[in-house]
């Protein structure tokens, strides 16, 4: 009889163990990612960019992570709209997939973060992270935060932060234009740039405020007409792809010799516009630049070898330092376990230590300010081969663009 109870007793040990196994990061156990983002419509050179990023990351990571599993990628097309981001959710679901990327558009962001939440609530042991890796509403790290939600690029609030206090400091900087894309991140960006300036530099008068449909406008000339009339010697936007592209073009028609402070001025099309025309003119604030040193340089130099393209999204590094990171400590890449490991998560990425913020799930990372300028011998990157980059005009070290949170989360 005990002979029997030890048998039975090492029969459930050994169960008890290889279900243990099953949950550990198995060397060369794939992990899929689900990506939904825009394939199709205006929007789509920016969405065809970055699932080519993401592969050509999750390839390289493939090799080299401390958990040692693979990355596979399952693109699905969103047409940006929040309704078919739903329908890819629950696809990417079925398909068993437990981790989600998202970037383009904070609409489509909320309904991710929306729909994940409710699948978690009702499907306890089968839990998926949503990684945003481009979506910068302010909101979705406070009033509408989430646990299983975590934002790798600098919000809008961050970024004005940045974008200001290298304001403050140019005082040929007098008359501004406001001009952004008519949904939540336009309106922060607005909103963000008004309350800082008046804070910063209360003598710079704010000379317009528009908004305008997101990826429906053809023809910015109108707009152009109303910033040249309105003596806006700075134009200050948060659009992206299509909606700066146009704008840009538009500006350089109508000889519009203005500065551009600028969120998006590397994303797709929009260098090939700013050609040699605007030189010295347009500012861009990001975490990362055409120029940096180290892992992230030799990346986008082989990126742009293998798909004759830029690699302007280098979240999409940050995804894959995390995930690694984030499983080889929690030792399994079961999403629940590794979202309780990125939270509060310090990691290495290609500009040094960046950490995952535990009360918000917001990223603190550096932001760099810099300029569309001529490739030369100390930045020699050229954007769209057009011969020219942009280059570092001034770093800020992440507690300068760090803004507080007002986020409550709810943990499991």
């Amino acid at each position: 009889m005990n002979h029997m109870k030890t048998l039975v007793g090492a029969a459930v040990a050994a169960a008890m163990l290889s279900m243990a196994g099953a949950a550990l990061a198995q060397k060369g156990e794939t992990v899929k990612i689900g990506w939904v983002d825009p394939l199709s419509g205006l929007m789509a050179p920016v969405g065809q960019n970055q699932i080519k990023s993401y592969q050509y990351m999750a390839e390289h990571f493939s090799t080299n992570n401390p958990a040692g599993v693979k990355f596979e990628m399952v693109p699905i097309d969103n047409k940006l709209s929040p309704q078919e981001s739903i329908n890819a959710v629950k696809s990417l679901i079925d398909q068993g997939v437990r981790y989600i990327v998202q970037g383009n558009g904070s609409g489509a962001a909320l309904a991710i973060m929306d729909a994940v939440g409710k699948h978690n609530e009702r499907n306890p042991g089968k839990e998926v992270v949503y990684i945003n890796y481009a979506a910068v509403d302010p909101d979705l790290t406070n009033s509408k935060c989430s646990y299983w939600h975590f934002r790798l690029d600098a919000d809008t609030s961050m970024k004005m932060e940045a974008l200001t206090t290298w304001v403050k400091d140019q005082p040929d900087i007098k008359n501004v234009y406001l001009i952004n894309q008519n949904y939540s991140h336009g309106h922060q960006v607005s909103r963000y740039a008004k309350e800082t300036l008046a804070r910063k530099r209360p003598d710079i008068k704010i000379v317009g405020d528009d908004l305008h449909p997101l990826a429906q406008v053809r023809d910015f000339a109108p707009y152009i007409a109303k910033i040249k009339a309105a003596g806006a010697d700075t134009v200050l936007t948060g659009n992206w792809g299509s909606d700066l592209t146009l704008l840009i073009k538009a500006a350089n028609d109508a000889g519009l010799k203005v500065k551009f402070l600028t969120y998006y001025a590397g994303v797709t099309g929009t260098p090939t516009a700013l050609g040699a025309g605007a030189e010295g003119r347009v500012y861009m604030v990001s975490y990362g630049h055409s120029n940096m040193p180290g892992d992230a340089g030799k990346l986008a130099n082989s990126f742009k070898a293998k798909f004759k393209d830029d690699w302007y999204t280098l979240a999409t590094y940050h995804t894959f330092a995390m995930l690694g990171s984030a499983m080889a400590q929690a030792k399994t890449t079961d999403a629940a376990k590794v979202a309780a490991t990125m939270s509060g998560l310090k990691f290495k990425s290609f500009g040094g230590e960046v950490e995952m913020r535990k009360a918000d799930h917001q990223l603190q990372q550096g932001l760099y300010i810099t300029v569309w300028k001529k490739a030369d011998a100390k930045a020699p990157y050229s954007v769209e081969n057009t011969g020219f980059g942009f280059q570092p005009v001034k770093q800020y070290d992440a507690y300068v663009a760090s803004t507080p949170t007002s986020c409550q989360m709810k943990r499991p």
